[in-house]
């Protein structure tokens, strides 16, 4: 390996040969600031604000520029603090600097630089409400799950990088010159009047306010100070190891008995586990293929767990949607059973109960309000929070989240298995339905459960396993852009696959747009290995065995695929072309 030596604030320093100086600096602890630069995107260098001094006069992007054999980089002299300073204040005279009404007061990066420069308010004039380009547009609001604020935007980019080469969806692009430059959607329409997917990863990306879920905090509030309502919750795999990074929790530590105490705290009238509807897809979804597999049906079959994905399906993929198993998500299955079995078990009538979902992810908001997610005028579930909205629920009711005792999940949906868990991880939905498919088939005993040819990270991950003489090759995708790449095998005609699990995010749930900010490749892998573990401790690893959905067919909805089924479990799709 070819190393480059260097000083960086007359420290030694050598690092291999292509390293920038921002990378070099961080090798040996130096904080050079950034606002542009995520590291798990390209390199910008668009912002300025990690200008460094590399020769008398020099100054040079530390995101951008290579080390060079005898460099001598300073980052805080006197031209380098006061060029920063002024980069900043460009910034602030151009962006909204009313923190408190903001949603990342206290979360955010333009917010920490300005404390890091003792900056409270810029010495430039702020441009006065109207003389801006971007006072032209309003704060989109006109779709169920994201808003955008024009007046936050600090054109870092990050958001159109994210949107056009992760996801795929190039809803977001750069707009005019000069003065008027913003990032929008093509010819200035709102997210509704484009093919968004609502994804969020938007959001995860954005160092400002300008991008958030709508909330529906007060909503929840709402109901639950009603006296006419019986207000339940369902908790989804990923949230459990994940929120406690919003209370200083390491990533991937599970707090799940603790978020149970928290909303059985704040009010909610019974606390239960997406993770229980989830062993019920498995169970839908396994006996969808098997039927598939058995009667030359469609194949490759594709999940249909993540609304992203069906959202960008129906917007650039409708030709697949055959393909797409019509198996509702774990959050609608869930919301179906609470206003139809769980309604006639507690007498309750099904408008009575007010079912609310904890998500990571805000195309669940976009999900709970499709038309075809309810019956006879009732929702399936009538209000989606984040994982950063039960954060901040959890804040405004007081509670001292790390202090608490832990509790349990109510009965019945409370008793779940591994196989559930790890649906928050890319490829856990694979894995948890060949477990069930494969034993219902072979009625025997799968001699390895943990398949770990399709864990990981990676962007699209195949494998395959014999089920009794049958070679079932599968395969995984995460993230929008990966996704293409397999639908395009199956539009064409050529994929090798039986079956294909797609989950809209990169990393999976773990790496929802709804999951707490600052998020990166390896936050992402330390939340995959809790979720990982939390299946490894699970008393049942396997969908078929959760005695409680047994319970369920035996009471309801008497077996797979059956016609109460279809009523409440499965759906149907549309273009949006």
């Amino acid at each position: 390996m070819d190393l480059v030596n260097l000083t960086i604030d007359h420290i030694p320093v050598a690092v291999p040969k292509g390293t920038s100086i921002l990378e070099a600096a961080r090798r040996i602890n130096i904080d050079i600031p950034t606002l542009c630069h995520h590291p798990d995107q390209k390199v910008k260098a668009n912002c300025r604000i990690c200008l460094v001094q590399t020769g008398a006069d020099q100054l040079d992007t530390a995101c951008s520029t290579q080390v060079r054999e005898g460099m001598t980089v300073l980052t805080t002299s006197k031209l380098v603090r006061e060029t920063q300073r002024g980069v900043l204040e460009l910034i602030l005279a151009n962006h909204d600097q009313d923190c408190l009404k903001c949603i990342r007061n206290g979360n955010c990066e333009l917010q920490d630089l300005c404390e890091r420069f003792a900056i409270s308010r810029g010495d430039l004039e702020i441009i006065p409400p109207g003389d801006r380009a971007v006072d032209s547009r309003p704060k989109d609001l006109f779709n169920p799950s994201i808003v955008r604020d024009y007046a936050k935007c600090i054109k870092c980019n990050r958001c159109v990088e994210v949107c056009r080469e992760v996801q795929d969806a190039g809803i977001l692009s750069s707009a005019f010159r000069s003065t008027d430059y913003m990032v929008q959607p093509a010819y200035g329409k709102t997210l509704d009047e484009t093919l968004c997917t609502y994804c969020g990863q938007c959001i995860a990306v954005c160092p400002v306010g300008a991008i958030y879920e709508k909330t529906q905090i007060d909503r929840v509030w709402e109901a639950l100070d009603r006296e006419d309502r019986h207000v339940i919750v369902q908790v989804a795999p990923a949230v459990r190891v994940t929120l406690g990074e919003e209370f200083g929790y390491e990533p991937g530590t599970p707090v799940t008995e603790k978020i149970v105490a928290a909303l059985r705290r704040i009010g909610f009238d019974k606390v239960y586990d997406t993770d229980f509807t989830a062993d019920l897809t498995i169970i839908e979804e396994g006996y969808e293929l098997i039927h598939r597999l058995e009667n030359q049906g469609t194949l490759p079959m594709i999940t249909s767990c993540s609304p992203g994905w069906i959202n960008y399906m129906e917007g650039f993929f409708p030709e697949v949607m055959a393909h797409v198993s019509s198996c509702k998500s774990p959050q609608q299955m869930f919301g179906a059973l609470s206003k139809s079995y769980y309604a006639q078990k507690t007498g309750l009538p099904p408008s009575k109960i007010f079912t609310v979902s904890i998500m990571p992810c805000t195309a669940k908001k976009f999900e709970a309000g499709r038309e075809e997610m309810s019956y006879d005028g009732v929702s399936d579930v009538d209000a989606v929070l984040t994982t950063r909205e039960l954060a901040r629920l959890i804040k405004e009711a007081g509670i001292d989240f790390r202090g608490l005792d832990g509790d349990d999940f109510d009965s019945p949906f409370g008793i779940t298995s591994g196989a559930a868990a790890i649906f928050a991880a890319s490829g856990g939905v694979m894995e948890a339905a060949l477990r069930t498919v494969y034993e219902v088939l072979t009625k025997e005993e799968m001699p390895q459960i943990n398949l770990y040819e399709v864990r990981g990270m990676a962007g699209i991950k195949a494998s395959s396993l014999f089920i009794g003489d049958l070679e079932v090759k599968v395969a995984v995708a995460n993230g929008l852009a990966n996704a293409r790449k397999l639908v395009e095998e199956v539009k064409a005609g050529n994929s090798p696959y039986h079956f294909i699990e797609i989950m809209g995010c990169p990393g999976g749930c773990l790496g929802g747009g709804g999951q707490p900010i600052n998020t990166d490749k390896t936050v992402k892998e330390a939340r995959m290995k809790g979720i990982y573990q939390v299946d490894q401790d699970m008393a049942i690893r396997k969908s078929h065995e959760n005695p409680q959905i047994k319970a369920l067919y035996e009471e309801f909805i008497k077996e797979p695929g059956s016609p109460l089924a279809h009523r409440y479990l499965h759906t149907h799709y549309k273009s949006r072309q």
